[in-house]
């Protein structure tokens, strides 16, 4: 009965040196899955230990380069490397500034979930994608966790694009796994906005169109198209140059649009001034050959 513990056991860090290769290196056939998201394959050892430490999951991880003290955080995919050797993806040994073989310290971390990230592409090339949030988005599935300061790169479409992870709240170093998180982008180094060119507003004053300008030249021969003398003297125009240009004039004017069409009906215009009522009541009135005065006409006769 009193043997019994009523406290829990504390965990207990994991804190181990190892050798540092990339995923490239790794016997047998080739890892993309490795090298394009941000988690690491380590030693079958190392799986051993953390479950006797009783590791908080999921497990995630602190890399240091105690050289140059340069750190950042993953999170651990596999455990089939060899012994005493880890593989990480290269853009984490550029980020550690490693070479091939070095010593890195690999320490158990607890890290509170993201709400904010903040990403400045390296290249513009990654803006000119359709939806680069939506991309950005599917990438980071193969994530644990992201760390401000890094370079972190993901693989679309067979070609890499490289971001800076400018910020993250609401710590330095923050677990992207199942969370609800907002993103943002920075402008890449140099970029600079299209200048869109926006159409010049027209002249409030336009000269007035001059019609005769677009009437067709006379081709061909214009039967009396000079002008004739008169046998007194006096001099009379016929079809003077004038007079055809203002009869084409009348064929050229635009008319005026029937705003009350009605698709359907068809209507003629006349002419002919329509008749006022007092005109047509005094049209009425008058009858030609009225019986009244052919009476009369044939009692005269």
């Amino acid at each position: 009965m009193f043997g019994m513990n009523f406290f829990p056991e504390m965990p207990r860090p994991f804190n181990t040196q190892y050798r540092c290769y990339p995923v490239a290196m790794l016997p047998g056939s080739e890892r993309s899955d490795v090298e394009a998201g941000g988690k690491i394959i380590m030693p079958p050892s190392a799986l051993d230990q953390l479950t006797r430490l009783n590791i908080v999951y999921p497990m995630l991880f602190k890399l240091s380069n105690k050289k140059n003290q340069r750190t950042t955080h993953c999170g651990v995919l596999e455990f089939v490397a060899d012994e005493g050797k880890i593989y990480i993806p290269y853009w984490m040994m550029q980020n550690l500034m490693l070479e091939e073989g070095g010593l890195v310290q690999v320490e158990s971390a607890t890290l509170p979930v993201a709400t904010f990230s903040k990403f400045q592409p390296l290249s513009k090339d990654f803006l000119d994608l359709t939806n680069p949030k939506a991309v950005l988005e599917m990438r980071l599935r193969h994530f644990a966790c992201l760390s401000k300061g890094d370079i972190v790169a993901i693989n679309y479409n067979n070609k890499i694009y490289e971001l800076n992870v400018l910020e993250t709240k609401p710590a330095a170093a923050v677990s992207i796994i199942e969370c609800d998180m907002n993103v943002e982008f920075e402008a890449p180094p140099g970029y600079v906005e299209p200048t869109v060119s926006r159409p010049q507003p027209m002249e409030e004053d336009e000269p007035e169109l001059d019609i005769s300008q677009m009437l067709p030249e006379d081709t061909g021969f214009q039967a009396f198209a000079g002008s004739g003398n008169r046998l007194d003297g006096k001099k009379k125009r016929t079809n003077s140059e004038t007079e055809i240009q203002s009869r084409q004039l009348a064929e050229y004017t635009r008319g005026i649009p029937d705003h009350n069409f009605q698709v359907g009906n068809i209507r003629f215009i006349r002419a002919k001034k329509p008749k006022d009522k007092d005109d047509k009541e005094k049209e009425d009135l008058f009858q030609a050959f009225d019986e009244l005065v052919l009476k009369r006409r044939k009692e005269q006769h």
